[in-house]
């Protein structure tokens, strides 16, 4: 039992130390107590095959889908109308959010689905997004409290209760305490986030290396000469391949992008696919070209192919897509510069071979001050010249290859990372509600894990990312890490008698003193519990004791047992005591005290209002 607290006490200092990553404390912690015989190796690794680790790890997948496909984007836009540009209404309304989606959705997934909206609203308000997330996370353990599903614990305390013959909660027995947790967060927050998180990794701040898609888009003025051109069945370039037709040289014209309407039967989710215009690249009916050119060259080539000349604001088939600039989705856009000894120097943009040996089309060149957009074909190329070539991401990337003729601009993959799936984003939606409603509904006979798993899945195979890689990328294994490290603490505590030895303690030296300091004395336990070990476990472990209690003084067991899960849920005060905690602490850029000086006040808070509410809501 000493070797236990001892461990637990020095994995705390280190904790608010700081100096060591938290997944290697408790790793650390960990391996400590299987040393010294506390836990069977097999007991230790428990934590790692925990369903709520399993279900963090694909929500993180669910969540960056969200983000990747700019569904996050649309979202936090809605809610930025509502909030305008005041600071205060946006950080109540995502509390409020939150906290309504946390009633019915477990508070990690609701954090998960709700982390890249929030920073994307950040990022869009330039606002600190340090400011929001830890509130966020709290407001995900509030709303957890309206309903019966809304946390674990409600379930713990509510078998305890139908085990001692006592009447089952309701569904929304909870509310009343779900209500009085989000007012009192809302109005102890609000000072308390401005004053401790405000100027939270505001120094991380690095100047932009490489201009964006965006940015290059607008600096080389790329939508002023774009042209879309539909081709018709009885076209004259229907069927043939760019080659064959030599369109650049006969209009002095560009073909830069070909798009196609997917070949699925589901109209809901037809999207348009992008392919790079390519020598060996067939055009068929019905396919949209991009052109890039001057308004007569383009005009001639309309004429001439029995093509039609789209209007800026026409849809693309069912897509709505108005194409009055260019989409960066598949195919990107990057500068490379010209070395003087490249063999390109003194060769017009036609004979490069950019097209035939790199499947990239060259847009423009930026010499000195003066950009040339127009006449390229027979542009001559000098040393120092600046490209903006055009290309699937992947043969962007291929082009550093060769840096002995060029040296590429920028970072292409990770430029691709940052370009969202757009045309994506309603199939993302789809499975995020699916998941959400297979979540709240126990008739549907699938386990909250099962449909987050499946969920992360149909993310990946239906191309809500590039590639399974670009998934894993989107997990936070540090989070991972230090929630599967810290659950087996709780065994150990139980093994070694430690948490029986405090809760007995407890009962016996308040006992003599009345219901109120008695259910103080269990609510304030089960908070200092939780900081140590998960949330659930405190509850199963307090959950008897507060009911044993309740009984011996002759008192309705309900305040006594609500105390419990009310206590075990609201720990705001550690960033391990909860999933959603942990999750929000990267991303936050926070530390071990950033939660202690914005979530113990909190804590202490909501537990003296708990503890005058609760017997007004259940009499003793």
């Amino acid at each position: 039992m000493e070797i236990t607290f001892g461990v637990l006490i020095l994995a705390a200092i280190f904790f608010v130390n700081g100096k060591v990553r938290s997944d290697l404390v408790a790793l650390c912690a960990l391996v400590l107590l299987i040393l010294f015989g506390i836990l069977t190796p097999e007991e230790a690794l428990t934590g790692f095959s925990n369903s709520v680790v399993i279900m963090m790890v694909g929500l993180f997948v669910v969540g960056g889908a969200i983000f990747k496909t700019g569904l996050a984007k649309m979202i936090s836009s809605k809610i930025l109308n509502l909030a305008g540009n005041n600071e205060l209404k946006l950080f109540i309304l995502i509390i409020l959010v939150t906290a309504t989606i946390g009633a019915f959705v477990s508070n990690t997934g609701t954090v998960a689905l709700m982390l890249p909206i929030v920073v994307s609203m950040a990022a869009s308000g330039n606002i600190n997004s340090s400011r929001l997330l830890m509130p966020l996370a709290f407001a995900s353990s509030m709303g957890g409290m309206m309903t019966l599903i809304g946390t674990p614990p409600n379930l713990v305390i509510n078998n305890t209760l139908v085990e001692a013959g006592y009447k089952s909660l309701s569904f929304f027995s909870f509310t009343p305490v779900g209500l009085i947790s989000i007012t009192v967060g809302v109005i102890v927050l609000i000072p308390l986030s401005k004053m401790f998180l405000t100027r939270r990794g505001e120094g991380n701040k690095k100047k932009k290396k490489s201009k964006s898609v965006t940015d290059l888009d607008r600096e080389y003025q790329l939508s002023h000469n774009l042209y879309r051109v539909e081709v018709k069945g009885n076209s004259s370039v229907a069927n043939k391949t760019l080659m064959e037709l030599g369109i650049t040289a006969k209009y002095n014209v560009t073909v830069v992008e070909i798009r196609r309407l997917s070949a699925t039967s589901r109209k809901f989710f037809k999207t348009m696919n992008q392919e790079i215009a390519e020598a060996k690249s067939v055009i068929e009916p019905g396919d949209i070209l991009y052109i890039l050119g001057e308004s007569e060259n383009v005009q001639h080539f309309v004429t001439d192919s029995k093509v039609e000349l789209l209007d800026t604001h026409k849809a693309e088939g069912d897509i709505n897509n108005d194409g009055s600039q260019m989409e960066f989705n598949e195919i990107g856009i990057a500068e490379i510069v010209l070395m003087p000894n490249s063999k390109l120097i003194n060769k017009t943009v036609m004979d490069s071979g950019f097209r035939e040996n790199f499947s990239v089309n060259v847009l423009g060149i930026r010499r000195k001050e003066k950009y040339i957009l127009q006449e390229l074909k027979d542009e001559k190329m000098h040393s120092g010249d600046i490209l903006l070539v055009q290309g699937t991401w992947n043969n962007i990337a291929r082009l550093s290859d060769d840096q002995s003729e060029w040296v590429v601009l920028g970072q292409p993959l990770a430029e691709a990372a940052k370009v969202t799936l757009n045309h994506k984003a309603p199939i993302a939606a789809i499975i995020m509600v699916g998941m959400i409603v297979t979540m709240m509904f126990d008739f549907i006979p699938v386990a909250p894990v099962t449909a987050v798993i499946i969920a992360a899945l149909l993310m990946v195979l239906t191309g809500c990312f590039r590639n399974v890689e670009e998934a894993y990328k989107t997990i936070n294994w540090e989070s991972i890490v230090l929630i599967a490290a810290m659950l087996p603490m709780s065994l150990a505590l139980e093994k070694t008698g430690a948490s029986e030895l405090v809760s007995n303690s407890l009962v016996n030296s308040l006992g003599n003193y009345g219901p109120y300091i008695l259910m103080a004395g269990i609510y304030f336990t089960t908070s200092l519990m939780t900081m140590f070990i998960s949330n659930t476990a405190t509850a199963v472990l307090m959950a008897p004791i507060a009911l044993s209690a309740a009984i011996q003084m002759g008192v309705s067991p309900y305040s006594f047992l609500f105390a419990v899960t009310v206590a075990a849920s609201m720990c705001f005060a550690s960033p391990f005591s909860t999933p959603p905690n942990a999750l929000v602490m990267n991303p936050g850029h926070y530390t071990f005290m950033d939660y202690v000086k914005v979530g113990l006040p909190l804590q202490i808070i909501m537990g003296i209002v708990m503890i005058f509410a609760l017997p007004l809501i259940f009499p003793f």
